[in-house]
């Protein structure tokens, strides 16, 4: 197993305050090295890509600003594509906004609905499927829908390779968010 890449992204060193915290819940913390292993190192490459799992990391942390998770991600795919990190830059540029938007069904709720833009990737094929769908679960995550995945499925991945694409979303999400909190609580952020 590789360091705690959390605790790096973070700047936590060890014995420090924020390392003690972490330490309070060891299950978690190595089921997420665990869950980032799974899906960025995988044994098999199977139906995506090491590169298109760094080019949708790149993206999706870019997205979100969190600078210390998007410089990971941009350097992993800087190493083995530095011709699409440039045109993976020019996405993230084209894609940043603010959110979450969407709208709610439930009428008590209809007045938070908030209309959001869509990403209409530059790129060809399989990536850009992949990041028009990474945008969507990442700034309009009410509206995804069944049509959404077909999307993928059109544009070449596979039905198991649109399911690792949602857990590769869903899981930067959360990595961006834990780096961010601790940054704050340890104050580098």
């Amino acid at each position: 197993m590789t360091a705690d890449l959390i605790d790096r992204l973070a700047g936590i060193r060890p014995g420090s305050r924020l390392d003690t915290l972490r330490g309070r819940r060891p299950d978690t913390r190595e089921h997420a090295q665990h869950a980032y292993e799974a899906l960025f190192c995988p044994d098999v490459e199977d139906d995506v890509t090491i590169v298109e799992r760094d080019a949708v990391a790149a993206f999706v942390t870019g997205l979100h600003g969190e600078s210390a998770v998007a410089a990971h991600y941009a350097e992993r795919l800087g190493e083995l594509a530095p011709d699409l990190l440039a045109r993976v830059r020019q996405e993230i540029d084209a894609g940043r906004t603010r959110g979450p938007y969407g709208a709610y069904s439930d009428p008590e709720l209809a007045g938070e609905s908030t209309v959001g833009p869509s990403h209409v990737s530059k790129l060809d094929g399989r990536l850009a499927a992949a990041f028009q769908h990474a945008h969507l679960l990442v700034f309009r995550p009410r509206e995804a829908q069944r049509e959404d995945l077909r999307a993928l499925l059109d544009a070449g991945w596979s039905a198991t390779a649109a399911i690792t694409l949602s857990q590769l979303v869903s899981f930067l999400s959360f990595q961006v968010r834990v780096v961010a909190g601790l940054r704050l609580l340890g104050g580098t952020a």
